[in-house]
């Protein structure tokens, strides 16, 4: 099945308010799609309008007030050729795997089943999973890839219900959201004419242009950076073995969901986009040494310089194969991150 062979074409994006969808609906818009951003409410969408008000009616709002509930899709995706599905529940302050769980399970199989029914037009899905479905941390060097799941979380929040840790109950959502996705269109294969790529980012940071007030409200992977970074809060672990996974920016992460709509060989496809393996040492170093230092307010932290351990590597051959994307280096995103918040006065 051919992916969009033109950008004269219209694009329904779910979660469009958000920190990686704001990118991704004006890279759309940048190559001349049609941008269907679907917000909760109008107000949602406000900012997304005043940032992107040179395209007119190129971009136009879709409210969809309760992404679980059935139906909810049903008119947002009538007339459009692709979905870019980011929405997902990130809940930190759930008390129970179900919190997570049935949000991000309900929305996936609400969207997909709206397309079967009403997306008469729809050539490609691109959904955003992690690569929390595949792994979160090991202190053991190992090396993962597209064929590796995440089958610790689901069995601590099976064994321990309420009990599991807010991360393995967020992890078992993005394994069961993300398998929900797969098994969907494996079972519908004989009714769709639309194919499914599914991307699997790990930490994204990269400056923010969704609609933030304050630093609270900018998501766990920039406060977490922030707090390492300027503050010096490692949660309680050593800088030189946490977080102990991958990162990428968030502007490369969009530009290959854009590419994903596009590119044929991404049909049926599970890709990793990782820039490299990370713990807070590695961006207390490159920030550090930025000159002429980006950041002002006050002295960054200095970590603890040493041996980093890099537990997990993930294998980006597939990424490699089917996109090629030059992603931007950690000086890059340490620099542009840094000068944001400098410039928000953080």
């Amino acid at each position: 099945m051919p992916a969009l062979a033109n950008t004269n074409a219209t694009i329904l994006v779910t979660g469009a308010n958000g920190y990686l969808a704001t990118y991704i609906v004006g890279d759309l818009l940048k190559k001349g799609y049609t941008v269907h951003a679907a917000v909760r409410s109008e107000a949602k969408g406000a900012h997304l309008l005043e940032l992107y008000k040179v395209y007119g009616d190129k971009l136009k709002l879709a409210i969809v007030e309760d992404i679980t509930k059935v139906g909810a899709f049903d008119d947002a995706v009538k007339g459009v050729q692709g979905i870019v599905h980011t929405a997902t529940p990130m809940n930190l302050a759930a008390s129970h795997p179900s919190e997570l769980i049935d949000p991000a399970v309900g929305g996936i199989t609400g969207i997909l089943n709206s397309a079967l029914k009403n997306g008469t037009s729809l050539e490609r899905v691109v959904f955003t999973s992690s690569c929390a479905a595949i792994s979160v941390f090991s202190m053991d060097k190992v090396t993962l890839s597209e064929t590796d799941w995440n089958e610790p979380a689901l069995k601590a929040c099976e064994e321990k219900g309420k009990d599991a840790s807010v991360a393995d109950m967020y992890c078992a959502s993005k394994v069961l959201s993300e398998r929900t996705a797969w098994s969907f269109v494996e079972q519908h294969k004989a009714e769709i004419k639309w194919d499914l790529a599914v991307f699997c980012p790990p930490w994204i940071l990269g400056p923010p242009i969704h609609a933030v007030s304050q630093l609270s409200s900018v998501g766990y992977s920039l406060i977490s950076w922030y707090n390492a970074i300027i503050n010096g809060d490692f949660q309680g672990y050593s800088p030189l073995i946490a977080p102990g996974q991958a990162w990428v920016d968030v502007r490369d992460v969009a530009l290959s969901h854009v590419a994903a709509l596009e590119v044929p060989a991404a049909r049926g496809e599970r890709v990793i986009l990782a820039e490299s393996s990370f713990v807070w040492q590695d961006f207390l170093d490159v920030a550090n040494a930025l000159t002429p230092a980006p950041y002002t307010k006050k002295p960054l932290t200095k970590g603890t310089p040493g041996d980093a351990v890099h537990g997990i590597t993930f294998d980006t051959a597939k990424e490699k194969r089917i996109f090629g994307r030059k992603f931007r280096t950690m000086e890059e995103t340490a620099r542009d991150m840094l000068a944001d918040f400098e410039k928000r006065g953080w």
